[in-house]
């Protein structure tokens, strides 16, 4: 509304100020202040605090999980994440929600930011800042080890039942080709994988660095990757407020120093089996079309 009044009074008098010699940078200036204020709010607050408060869900091997035995989260995002905020001289504090409430918690205002595998979507950056990537990658499934679930191809996907959070972009490319998605609650892998083997789903869809390694984990179900299947390129950023312009700069040039030193590799490498995730992969993937993402 107070946009609306400028403008017309501006329109109104425009022959008189320019008579005065009024400078309209002065007004334009007013209003980049506006938005600047508006930018630097969230950067402002988390100063203030002294200490980031970031969602993960504490389930996902190997990017945000407890080891056996342990009561300390650990994982690639996990350990990103305190390097960020070590580089930026704040305390940080890890919430857990599950998968389909982490996003909503940034709405809330209950966290600052999310990092759990988050991938970037043009329908998320609609709503949320994404910092630049600290992982890629490509999706691909689990299947029953005795017969592939009966899939060969993703249009196979029509008609059988896929695990997972009913907001994911896995969920999404699921029912994209005719699958029903089978939600959980904050669940461990081991819950996702027997599922697949007892016949209660038939496949998961997800990161190809997460499942390989959530397989290496739990070697006693009869599950295994889809060997044909690689599809959906992925990047994945930390998720902030749409308007934390700042902060989001912040996070970013400590992100790009991280891939500059080499602590993104090596830190990928420690949870992905020698892997380095932070660089693109060169395999063939398939790109999904008619999904919007």
């Amino acid at each position: 509304m107070r946009k609306g009044l400028l403008f017309i009074l501006i329109l109104m008098f425009s022959v008189v100020l320019a008579a005065c010699g009024t400078n309209e940078n002065e007004e334009g200036s007013s209003e980049n202040s506006g938005s600047d204020n508006a930018a630097d709010s969230k950067w402002s607050e988390v100063q203030e605090a002294g200490e980031l408060v970031v969602g993960t869900s504490g389930t996902l091997f190997p990017t945000s999980y407890y080891p056996e035995n342990s009561d300390k989260l650990t994982g690639y995002d996990v350990e990103v994440m305190r390097e960020v905020a070590k580089r930026l001289d704040l305390e940080l504090s890890f919430e857990e929600y599950g998968v389909d409430g982490l996003l909503s918690a940034i709405t809330s205002g209950r966290i600052d930011m999310v990092i759990n595998d988050m991938e970037i979507t043009e329908s998320r950056k609609k709503e949320f800042a994404f910092s630049e990537p600290y992982k890629y990658s490509y999706s691909t499934m689990i299947v029953r080890e005795s017969n592939l679930s009966g899939i060969e191809t993703l249009e196979d996907l029509e008609g059988k039942k896929h695990g997972g959070g009913a907001t994911t972009v896995f969920a999404q490319i699921a029912e994209h080709f005719g699958a029903e998605t089978k939600t959980y609650g904050n669940v461990a892998n081991d819950v996702y994988l027997r599922d697949v083997a007892n016949g209660r789903t038939d496949f998961i869809i997800n990161d190809y660095y997460l499942q390989s390694l959530a397989l290496e984990a739990l070697p006693e179900i009869p599950v295994q990757l889809h060997p044909d299947l690689r599809f959906h390129p992925t990047e994945s950023a930390i998720v902030m407020p749409k308007e934390a312009a700042t902060l989001k700069e912040k996070v970013d040039e400590t992100l790009n120093e991280m891939k500059e030193d080499g602590t993104l590799t090596d830190l990928s490498k420690e949870f992905f089996g020698g892997q380095d995730a932070s660089k693109k992969p060169e395999a063939d993937i398939r790109e999904i079309e008619g999904l919007d993402l």
